[in-house]
């Protein structure tokens, strides 16, 4: 039986995090990275200190492109976490078609390409991350259309391509966040008093809080070890108890 330490420790192994300069994702990062892992940050932006790749995660040519890199780089890539997303919000009625298919491009496709070219490389196993949503699960409020059935194809497609490479060991999960206090919140809500927005989810919340971004990154770091060898096209629900409302 592994010691707690070495079912944590991922020394050797290779990451890469999609939409790793900043919230979640940077969370991500740093928590692999403590742990001992070589962790590739796939964004549109640098991260000082770190090994990053441009990449626009939509463009089949990117991520073909990003994990060559990486395997060149590193030798080898044991975990992909799919986390890059975006969370626009416009009703039906007033939605266009390129608002429809710019959401389904970054948050489905993204997911789709990244867990195929992860997938060809894994020779020995590895763990692919998914990040989803608990709009995966339950819409959490109107306008967000688009976003639900992303992230609703998020967790259809973890599924499936789970029963598929199982035989390979590799394990494929997804992690479903409630709110998560980051950058893309704070843009999104320009203007408004965050403070009286973060009071006001944080009554919603069982739990009593917003989230944070160590909380997702911590339940990544689970799944990317060896302490969550036995599980595979399962979702894990990281809000706080909101769903449970």
């Amino acid at each position: 039986m592994k010691t707690i330490q070495e079912l944590f420790d991922l020394s050797g192994k290779t990451a890469i995090v999609t939409g790793g300069a900043m919230g979640i994702g940077f969370g991500i990062v740093q928590r692999l990275a403590e742990t001992g892992a070589n962790v590739v940050i796939a964004d549109l932006v640098d991260k000082p200190g770190y090994f990053c790749v441009k990449t626009d995660v939509g463009s089949e040519e990117d991520m073909v492109n990003l994990v060559k890199q990486t395997v060149e780089r590193f030798g080898s890539l044991d975990i992909m976490v799919n986390n890059a997303g975006i969370f626009p919000s416009k009703l039906v009625m007033d939605m266009d078609l390129e608002f429809w298919e710019k959401t389904i491009h970054v948050n489905l496709r993204s997911v789709f390409l990244g867990s195929r070219e992860a997938a060809k490389v894994m020779k020995y196993g590895g763990s692919i991350i998914n990040i989803g949503s608990i709009d995966s699960i339950h819409p959490s409020m109107t306008g967000l259309a688009a976003y639900d059935a992303s992230k609703h194809g998020v967790w259809g497609f973890s599924k499936n391509f789970a029963l598929e490479v199982a035989p390979k060991n590799i394990r494929v999960n997804v992690i479903a966040p409630g709110g998560v206090n980051t950058e893309g919140v704070a843009t999104m809500m320009a203007g408004a008093d965050m403070k009286k927005v973060i009071s006001d989810f944080a009554a919603r919340v069982p739990l009593g809080r917003f989230g944070e971004p160590d909380d997702i990154a911590t339940a990544a770091l689970f799944l990317a070890s060896d302490a969550s060898s036995y599980m595979t096209g399962s979702i894990m629900v990281i809000d706080g108890g909101v769903l449970l409302k």
